[in-house]
């Protein structure tokens, strides 16, 4: 009887010390999981989700899709991966991807990135795997002009983000993006964000127009709002108690309002006068996500 109870408690530590140390898949690779978490990401909509990858050996590697709801919930944040792979990976990156999405590589819009230190990584905009800056120390101003319409014309429905008493010259001190994210204006119009165009260089045209007169306007970003006004706004307008954003967007883009990046904001005076340089906050440290990786 002492043998036999002496086997079946070998027999079960045996069991035991197999089911521990043999995480495996079907095809017998073992496994890891993956933790994320993560601040302020927002809902992407239907035709895009988020991608994690791991960095290793400089090759990426997809962790999975998730996608978050409009409380900022993950639809899944636990991840089982390849072993080798995530005790190997030195780098983890999140990226925004088209949905459904044919190309294996990962897009050219990198949000967040972070160097493991051990088992975790910390996340944010500013590593050189996502945006390469965190735009704290971005700067800016505003002023209020229609001038696609000839001088004193309804000139408080209309923003330029341009200083004229600088000959006249760019109001903007923003960082260069890289590729897959492109600058946009926009003016809060009784509560509707409604955009200026979208902008890589500060001191050129955005490529929008279509609220404008008929007269050019100066070869900076910004946009009268004269014509083909959205569905419940009147132009022209007032912008006067209003607010002007600069956001950074996704290109391509995954929604028609502003993306959850608004580095530069201004709440517009109802006293402001057109053709005066006002300045605008840094909201970045306010907009910022950011996230962990543990492993």
């Amino acid at each position: 009887m002492k043998n036999l109870m002496h086997l079946g408690t070998l027999l079960f530590f045996s069991i035991l010390i197999f089911s521990i140390s043999s995480c495996k898949d079907d095809d017998g690779t073992e496994e890891a999981t993956l933790n994320l978490a993560f601040s302020g990401l927002e809902n992407l909509g239907a035709d895009y989700k988020y991608e994690g990858w791991l960095i290793v050996d400089g090759e990426a590697k997809t962790t999975g899709l998730f996608t978050v709801d409009d409380s900022g919930m993950m639809s899944s944040n636990s991840f089982t991966l390849n072993k080798d792979d995530v005790d190997n990976a030195t780098t983890f990156v999140l990226t925004i991807e088209p949905s459904p999405d044919s190309d294996p590589a990962p897009s050219d819009v990198h949000i967040l990135a972070g160097d493991f230190s051990g088992t975790t990584a910390s996340l944010s905009v500013g590593h050189s795997a996502a945006l390469g800056n965190d735009f704290t120390s971005a700067t800016g101003g505003y002023i209020l002009a229609t001038p696609t319409n000839g001088e004193s014309n309804d000139e408080n429905s209309g923003v330029w983000f341009l200083d004229p008493t600088a000959g006249p010259g760019a109001s903007l001190n923003l960082p260069t993006l890289p590729n897959g994210w492109a600058y946009e204006g926009w003016a809060v119009i009784d509560g509707t964000p409604v955009s200026t165009g979208t902008f890589t260089d500060v001191a050129a045209a955005d490529g929008f127009d279509g609220f404008s007169g008929t007269m050019g306007g100066p070869p900076f970003p910004g946009e009268d709002f004269l014509t083909n006004a959205p569905s419940g706004l009147t132009f022209p307008t007032d912008l006067a108690g209003g607010t002007i954003v600069v956001s950074i967007e996704p290109s391509p883009d995954n929604s028609t309002a502003p993306f959850l990046l608004k580095p530069l904001v201004a709440s517009v005076a109802a006293t402001a006068t057109d053709h005066t340089l006002y300045p605008m906050d840094n909201n970045a440290s306010n907009t910022n996500p950011t996230g962990t990786a543990s492993k």
